[in-house]
């Protein structure tokens, strides 16, 4: 591997051979946040019971975790640009790696939630920049092939993220899901370190400082407000969140559309109906994606019985399902567009939300089996295409800007998405109980069923909208970008 001593000698390299120690390194670095954005959903009823505290509250470390990574995604780029990509990557491998060692050693967990979100910011802006060195470091006539190498380990690494957590969490205990990070960032850190080449800094616009602040006010306000609805839609908790998160969200805009240079977020795209109507599709099937991947696991243990390990298998049929139908739908999105995949993909999706409303805590487990093969086959034939066809609807002087836009925003959809789910859960656990049930386990069950119902039908009226889209002119400069970036977020999505 050639050597780049000098920022301003930096060019790409001339074969794939070359790549091999730099895409180890970057590889390495998106296995291990990948693989952890996925694991805490198999611990979340041992949580729930270690710490004496209810699924609304706990739930908070995956809400803090993705809001944290939506708070840094936008900034990830003018920190490259400023302090150059490779020891910004480094120091946010570093972050991550001491948010885990914290994350286990949390006494309470109010502590665990603030340690998660210092592990959000620092695997936040590990995933743009390594993809963005990927492009950086590619020969424009081998994109494909390295698209190929980068998606076999990132597909893989939310399958293999519940299955290690599950083994943890049942044999060990649940601290190592955070330790296990360790000895894999160090080895990250070090691979980075020596591997990678140095990318020249760029000269930066000044800093969104009034985005940066309202953004994740608005977002975490709403969150909370949210999630307190599940107890009382009245309380003042309630409506002090949703006030100052819509209060925040109002002025995030206002601060974004003015904002002559470099806003943190680029909201002029929405002007593109195309585009706007593509995201809204996108937006359904993430929320409803990490809703189910959210929610069974949990179903399995806390109704069914099962253990964390054995709930951690069984993302499989889900994820492989994905990996599978994944290169299928990028592949046919050239010859027919997004309109067929996104109809066909979120009725696969919706069918499988069904029949998972239809099974009871005293089923067999391998019904399960079905419902997750289609909710994986639909999110891998039609994530590819939806996020390419975002990224060709895009004003071409937009272009740029988009995957930062999507990314953030699937982090925050996510958050929304659990705290959403956990306060219907919530609520229609109680009215079930008020009608006469006993809390555990009919109450709770028939909350489940209703909360996949409301998957179902959100899946169905954003295939409607899916209805709507049309095919648009390619921008060649991003089509291999929106290729590359929708295999890292639908991977973190499981």
């Amino acid at each position: 591997m050639s050597t780049i001593s000098r920022e301003e000698s930096f060019k790409p390299a001339a074969s794939i051979r070359e790549l091999i120690g730099p895409l180890i390194a970057i590889i390495v670095a998106l296995f291990m946040v990948i693989l952890d954005t996925t694991a805490v959903n198999v611990a979340l009823p041992v949580l729930v019971k270690d710490f004496g505290k209810s699924l609304s509250v706990v739930q908070w470390t995956i809400t803090g975790y993705t809001l944290a990574q939506a708070a840094v995604i936008p900034l990830a780029g003018w920190l490259s640009d400023k302090y150059g990509a490779k020891p910004v990557l480094n120091i946010s491998l570093i972050l991550f790696i001491f948010g885990s060692i914290l994350c286990a050693l949390s006494a309470s967990v109010e502590q665990l939630i603030a340690f998660r979100v210092l592990q959000g910011l620092g695997g936040g802006m590990v995933v743009p920049i390594a993809f963005a060195m990927t492009f950086r470091l590619s020969p424009p006539e081998k994109a494909g092939s390295i698209i190929g190498m980068m998606g076999i380990p990132i597909l893989l690494a939310p399958a293999f993220g519940p299955i290690v957590a599950g083994y943890l969490v049942d044999y060990v205990n649940w601290q190592w899901i955070f330790l296990i990070n360790l000895p894999i960032g160090v080895i990250g850190v070090v691979l980075c370190w020596l591997l990678l080449p140095r990318f020249p800094k760029k000269s930066s616009v000044s800093l969104d400082f009034w985005g940066i602040v309202l953004g994740p006010i608005a977002f975490a306000g709403l969150s909370y407000g949210i999630t307190e609805g599940g107890e009382s839609w009245t309380s003042a908790r309630t409506v002090i969140g949703l006030t100052a998160g819509a209060v925040a969200l109002i002025l995030f805009v206002i601060v974004e559309l003015t904002r002559k240079k470099e806003p943190l977020l680029e909201l002029r795209v929405f002007k593109s109906m195309p585009f706007t109507r593509g995201i809204f599709v996108q937006w359904v099937l993430q929320f409803v994606m990490f809703g189910l991947i959210f929610m069974i696991p949990y179903f399995m243990q806390k109704l069914m019985g099962m253990s964390a390990f054995e709930a951690g298998l069984w993302t499989l049929p889900h994820a492989l399902a994905a990996a599978t139908f994944m290169p299928i739908g990028g592949r046919l999105y050239d010859r027919i567009g997004a309109r067929p995949l996104v109809i066909i993909g979120l009725s696969l999706v919706a069918a499988g939300a069904f029949l998972v409303s239809r099974i009871d805590a005293t089923d067999n487990i391998w019904m399960f089996f079905l419902p997750r093969v289609l909710i994986g086959s639909g999110m891998g034939l039609s994530y590819l295409p939806i996020n390419t066809f975002l990224v060709q609807s895009a004003p071409a002087n937009l272009v740029s800007r988009v995957t930062s836009l999507t990314s953030a925003a699937q982090q925050v959809i996510i958050s929304l998405s659990v705290a959403g789910l956990t306060t219907i859960i919530a609520n229609r656990t109680s009215n079930h109980i008020a009608d006469g049930m006993n809390p555990m386990p009919e109450a709770m069950t028939a909350a489940f069923h209703d909360t996949y119902l409301v998957l179902s039908v959100v899946a169905l009226a954003g295939l409607i909208l899916g209805m709507t889209l049309r095919r648009v002119k390619v921008h060649s400069a991003g089509a291999d970008e929106a290729s590359q970036q929708a295999k890292s977020e639908s991977a973190m999505l499981g």
